[in-house]
């Protein structure tokens, strides 16, 4: 119960190849054919044994992206993509745009401090980058994510207005003398550490915007921006439409992702500011819709 308080199969080869799998030389060859080496085939290996793998780098990374697994893998795209299938139909993963994410909870659902350590250096070069943006004066509004709470340590030494609805951006920046803090108030959600609801949404009313941070469980390029809590996605939608730059943080693992709620289109946002490892296609087609994409290094 959340704790809410009111606050104001085998690879085909030839013969040849099974013998060189095996680990025997061949003594002959004709003369055009090249001889195989224990390090050429070092890679070939039953389809289940490669499923193996693929689960295997996708547990130590999170998401995967098919051209690299499939030169991982020394196979070809397409043979990694039939992979890919066969194991989003046993639930072992989920396909995205370019590759392939894990099933596992939505980052809504885990710890705040969990959801801190996952892909903590993308957060970083993406906070960075975001900061940049900042122009003295401003007001920016700061919600709840972890990504948009490593922004906090990169804003600029010069005068702001943040509006938040996170205690722990309310907290990280109480005592910047620079800084003026506006808290929303409303109903205190536990899980994420922010405030939500009618009183959240309506403070917003008396505030013009000119930057809005913020992230959510995925972005995808046909039903938009998602996110597990309804709460959540409700006051975002509401902040969305009293800003005037909306910038939206996501790590490569966000693109292609749906959630339980969506609360944007993409057209809704300036600018997307995400991490190298984004797949190409994904930037390319957004930027080709009219939204700006930028990769923090």
């Amino acid at each position: 119960m959340e704790n809410r308080n009111e606050l104001g199969p085998l690879v085909g080869q030839n013969n040849a190849n099974l013998f060189g799998f095996c680990g025997i030389e061949l003594t002959s060859q004709p003369k055009n054919q090249e001889i195989p080496t224990k390090r050429r085939f070092s890679k070939v290996m039953l389809a289940i044994d490669r499923q193996r793998q693929i689960l295997k780098l996708l547990h130590g990374s999170g998401s995967l992206r098919t051209a690299d697994t499939a030169a991982d893998l020394g196979v070809t795209d397409e043979t990694i993509r039939k992979d890919f299938e066969i194991l989003e139909k046993r639930g072992e993963l989920i396909r995205t745009h370019g590759g392939a994410s894990r099933p596992e909870r939505t980052r809504e659902e885990l710890p705040f401090t969990e959801r801190q350590a996952i892909h903590r250096e993308e957060k970083q070069a993406i906070a960075r980058l975001a900061a940049s943006r900042i122009q003295a004066n401003e007001t920016i509004f700061l919600d709840a994510s972890s990504t948009v709470l490593t922004l906090t340590g990169f804003l600029p030494d010069f005068p702001l207005t943040i509006l938040t609805n996170a205690l722990n951006v309310f907290n990280v920046l109480a005592d910047r003398p620079n800084i003026d803090l506006i808290c929303t108030g409303g109903t205190f959600d536990a899980k994420s550490r922010s405030f939500v609801g009618l009183s959240a949404e309506n403070s917003l009313k008396r505030y013009n915007i000119h930057r809005m941070f913020f992230s959510g469980n995925g972005i995808h390029l046909e039903r938009g921006i998602s996110e597990s809590n309804p709460l959540q996605a409700a006051f975002k939608e509401r902040v969305i439409a009293s800003a005037e730059d909306v910038v939206f943080l996501a790590d490569h693992s966000k693109l292609s992702q749906k959630s339980a709620f969506f609360f944007a289109e993409v057209s809704d946002l300036s600018c997307l500011i995400t991490d190298r490892a984004a797949d190409r296609e994904f930037a390319e087609e957004l930027e080709g819709r009219g939204v700006e994409v930028l990769h923090g290094l």
